[in-house]
């Protein structure tokens, strides 16, 4: 609908320019109001004080933004065209002014009299009377002296020139189409644009106005929004010059490795993902993952694996039964009618056929059949020795033949490309009687002479209804949709009950019409449509083919996927004995066989070996085959991961194979330093390795924007240096961004940021705060549990009244390097902080510095992003080097996880660059506001 609707605007404005033509101004005021109304300009409008659409549109109505825009797109063309319309409307003014006579009255007579001798009398009276009138004016004018020729001559002048000004009055509209819609494009449009810009001040993108929807950002597992990064580059080319082989990808948790694991399973001829168990065990998994192999072969070839149903064999032959019958009860409700009603229509006719020529073809076959009992007869007494030779060696050849089925293929290709011509031919041939049938065309014949009109009009009805539900069917079946709001609406919807409604008044009008009935009522007309059934009948017999055999690796699969998900029980019984009519003596004998599950060495043998020929047979095929773990990292520490290599390596290595495995970093760095100083799992699991590095900031531009048309350039700074460039983290700042404008209701980064890091800032604390739970402490060092429990409140929904006295107090602790010390739940608290206390321990110190180095980094990123001048002091960072480059922000918080020691030098060196205090400064980030506090009707920082 958007689409339609745009093409209706255009269109409309195409309309008013034509018809304003030479009011420039108009067009000039018209293009102004489209531009300001344009989706990616009014939604900038009245977010800021000053900027609305009335002072727009008052700017550009000024004498300087008028020149500027019309200079932007010259009006040669229109100026000529009006200039020449001025001219013609001139010359047909002083035409009108030199005859005495009214030339619209004169014109409009002669145009009237003109067409009645045309109509009446035909083109050579019209011809002779203008030329009778010509010669009698001339007459009158020269003999006379009269004025009658010459203001006709006027007249019909100024009739031309009026036609040369309409035609010139279109030429003018169509040049003032065109450039008001060029003036829109290249004019109004960026003029508009750069004025909103302008009015909205320093960092106008920093307006974060959402959508109604951000599918992109909803869904971050959606397809369509994968983008191409290095390390799905550089994991293809390996796959591309690796044969075989097990590859590693490893990187941090939420990095994306599952989805370049998705990514290039999706993109193999072949390929099996699974996911590693939590807790495993090697021969469950691997029973799992045999499953999926078979299963996903199967569905690959176009079988569906058996389902082993938990329900007893009288149930499942009972559904079964269940499920034919319901099947055959459709079925039969449309055959039977329709075999009824077409055997009562052909039944005379048919019958009137086997009467005719039903002993002639007895005749023939019985002939053929006495021609071919001789013969059998004449080679079984020996009669026909050639005969009897060749039918030996036939009947050689035969049996020969079962392994190559030459001839059964041979027979099959006959019929599939000879049955379907022979059955046309039928169909058209038996059509084809109609033109040759004495009586049909008799009868045409008679209708001709006697209704022509009548029977004309009727064919021409006809064919006409005929090529209409043609049309309309050719529709129905094109797999057509457009959007009707949230629901997509397709064309087959819409023209299938129109085409069949056409079709049944099309059958009704051929039915109802006398003359085309007279002609349907022909005798041999059932006789012919029984031909043409048959025919098409017969072209449908050429689809025909019977079901191939199920291919030896299905079978196989098959067999496994039985063995692998049932126990097979098997009981034999023997029951002897002999009868009297007194006594019986009898035994009983009886035999239990069950199979044993097939251990772990026997399943990686199947496994492989079942692997191998999949591979084999797709790698013929032109096809890759690729067997992907995933979530390995997940088992928990590095040890358990290399643990778990070592128990698959058996099923590792197969030819043309190649497995993709995700690990955790630790894993990989195993790799890289195989052999320094000793060996271990990864030396002889894997072939190579890829590092999935956390999103640049220009990967994250381009993710944040192939998802979303809402998050501009400082909202994906924000969210790539609260992620650290992490994928999923990423995606989930995207979308919180937009959950914080909606809590906020204010559309400034400012706004914005300030509470999203400060919530931010409340759950990491709160975590802390669980972490440090888990410790020992005292009863003089529980306080610092408190503090952290009164900060996370307090950070995550702020009081006015209080919110100088937390910032000051969370300035301080973020610039404490060392976070000994307990936190005090105010600023009039921290002069009674106490010393260091030596019965905290190292673990609970370690925990401290680490909150204390992530509050640094947190009001680093308050004091860039929630400070106006974005964009300015963004350029002014950039000149200090690389420490200025907003991509560092994402490193301080990828340093954060490794150790905080490390990353607080890098948040000094980046605040320097920014220019921002190396030691507490609260005030700089607290907001002047003298609104009193809502909960408790003071104001913010009064007692």
């Amino acid at each position: 609908m958007p689409h339609l609707r745009a093409w209706l605007e255009l269109w409309a404005a195409r309309a008013f320019d034509f018809v304003d033509g030479a009011d420039k101004s108009a067009i000039y005021q018209r293009a102004v109001l489209a531009a300001v109304d344009a989706p990616e300009t009014e939604r900038l409008l009245g977010k800021r004080a000053g900027v609305d659409r009335d002072a727009v549109v008052e700017r550009m109505t000024t004498t300087r933004y008028h020149r500027y825009t019309t200079l932007r797109c010259p009006s040669s063309l229109l100026d000529r065209a009006i200039e020449d319309l001025a001219e013609v409307r001139d010359r047909h003014e002083r035409a009108a002014r030199a005859t005495q006579w009214d030339w619209r009255v004169v014109c409009s007579l002669v145009a009237a009299v003109s067409f009645a001798l045309l109509i009446f009398s035909g083109p050579l009276a019209l011809l002779i009377a203008v030329v009778v009138a010509a010669v009698t004016m001339v007459t009158l004018f020269i003999w006379r002296g009269s004025r009658l020729w010459a203001n006709l001559t006027q007249c019909l002048i100024a009739a031309g020139l009026k036609g040369a000004w309409l035609l010139q009055r279109i030429e003018v509209g169509a040049c003032a189409a065109r450039w008001g819609e060029e003036l829109q494009e290249t004019g109004t449009g960026p003029v508009v644009a750069d004025l909103v810009r302008h009015m909205l001040g320093d960092d106008p993108d920093s307006l974060f106005i959402p959508d109604d929807y951000e599918w992109g950002l909803r869904a971050p597992r959606a397809p369509g929004f994968i983008i191409e990064n290095a390390a799905r580059r550089q994991l293809e080319r390996k796959l591309t010059h690796l044969e075989d082989g097990t590859i590693a990808v490893c990187g941090p948790r939420g990095a994306g490795k599952s989805t370049l694991l998705e990514q290039c399973v999706k993109k193999a001829g072949f390929g099996v993902i699974v996911q590693a168990p939590a807790t495993y065990a090697p021969h469950d998994f691997l029973l799992s993952l045999s499953v999926q192999l078979c299963e996903k072969y199967m569905r690959a070839r176009g079988y569906e694996p058996t389902g082993f149903a938990r329900l007893s064999p009288a149930r499942r032959a009972l559904r079964r039964v269940r499920l034919q019958a319901k099947r055959l009860s459709r079925w039969s409700s449309f055959a039977v009618p329709a075999t009824a009603l077409v055997v009562l229509g052909l039944s005379a006719s048919v019958r009137s056929l086997y009467e005719q020529y039903a002993t002639s073809v007895s005749d023939v076959a019985r002939t053929y059949t006495d021609a071919l009992r001789s013969d059998v007869t004449a080679i079984w007494q020996g009669h026909t020795v050639v005969a009897s030779l060749a039918v030996t060696i036939g009947g050689i050849v035969w049996w020969q033949s079962r392994h190559t089925a030459l001839l059964p293929r041979m027979l099959g290709r006959l019929w599939t490309r000879g049955i379907r011509p022979i059955g046309l031919l039928l169909a058209w041939a038996s059509a084809a009687t109609l033109l040759l049938d004495e009586q049909i065309r008799q009868r045409a014949r008679y209708l001709h002479n006697t209704q022509p009109e009548a029977l004309y009009q009727a064919v021409g009805y006809a064919v006409g209804l005929l090529f209409l539900w043609s049309f309309l069917r050719l529709i129905r079946d094109s797999e057509v949709e457009f959007p009707l709001g949230r629901r997509h609406i397709f064309l087959e919807t819409i023209f299938r009950p129109i085409s069949a409604a056409v079709g049944i008044y099309l059958l009704l009008f051929l039915i109802t019409n006398p003359q085309i009935r007279s002609l349907l009522a022909d005798p041999e007309n059932p006789l012919r449509l029984a031909g043409i059934i048959a025919g098409f009948l017969l072209s449908k017999l050429g689809d025909w083919q019977p079901q191939s055999e199920e291919p030896e690796l299905v079978t196989r699969c098959q067999n496994h996927l039985y063995r692998l998900q049932t126990i097979q029980q098997a009981t034999h019984g023997l029951t002897t004995g002999s009868t009297a009519q007194i006594m019986s003596l009898g035994t009983n004998h009886s035999a239990s066989v069950s199979t044993v599950p097939p251990n772990y060495p026997e399943l990686v043998e199947e496994f492989r070996e079942l692997l191998r020929c999949i591979a084999t047979e797709r790698t013929e095929a032109g096809k890759t085959v690729v067997i992907a773990i995933d979530e390995v990292d997940r088992l928990g520490a590095d040890t358990d991961a290399l643990a778990f290599l070592r128990e698959i390596k058996a099923i590792l290595g197969v030819p043309l194979v190649h497995y993709l495995i995700s690990v955790a970093e630790d894993v990989g760095a195993a790799f890289v330093r195989r052999g320094l100083p000793h060996r271990d799992a990864t030396d002889s699991s894997l072939d190579d390795i890829i590092h999935v590095q956390p999103s640049t900031l220009s990967d994250s531009r381009a993710i944040l924007a192939r998802r979303s048309q809402t998050l501009k350039e400082p909202h994906i700074l924000l969210a790539h240096a609260l992620s650290g460039g992490i994928l999923r983290d990423l995606l989930r700042y995207g979308l919180q961004l937009r959950e914080t404008q909606d809590k906020t209701q204010s559309y400034e980064l400012t706004d914005i940021s300030r509470q999203l890091i400060l919530e931010e800032l409340a759950e990491t604390f709160a975590g802390f705060r669980t972490l440090l739970g888990k410790l020992q402490w005292s009863h003089d060092t529980s306080g610092v549990l408190a503090s952290f429990r009164t900060l996370s409140s307090y950070l995550r929904d702020p009081c006015p009244c209080v919110e100088a006295d937390v910032l000051r107090t969370l300035d301080h602790f973020a610039f404490h390097a060392y976070g000994a010390h307990p936190l005090p739940a105010t600023a009039d608290d921290s002069s009674h902080r106490p010393p260091d206390d030596p019965e905290i321990s190292g673990s609970a110190r370690q925990l401290i510095d680490e909150a204390s180095t992530y509050a640094y980094f947190s009001l680093t990123l308050l004091d860039i992003f929630s400070t106006d001048g974005l964009e300015r002091r963004t350029e002014l960072a950039a000149g200090h080097g690389q420490e200025g480059d907003p991509e560092r922000l994402a490193d301080a918080r990828q340093e954060l996880g490794i150790s905080p020691y490390s990353a607080r030098p890098l948040i000094d060196s980046i605040r320097k660059a920014w220019s921002l205090p190396l030691g507490p400064d609260p005030d700089s980030r607290i907001p002047a506001s003298t609104a009193r506090c809502p909960r408790h009707g003071s104001h913010p920082n009064i007692p």
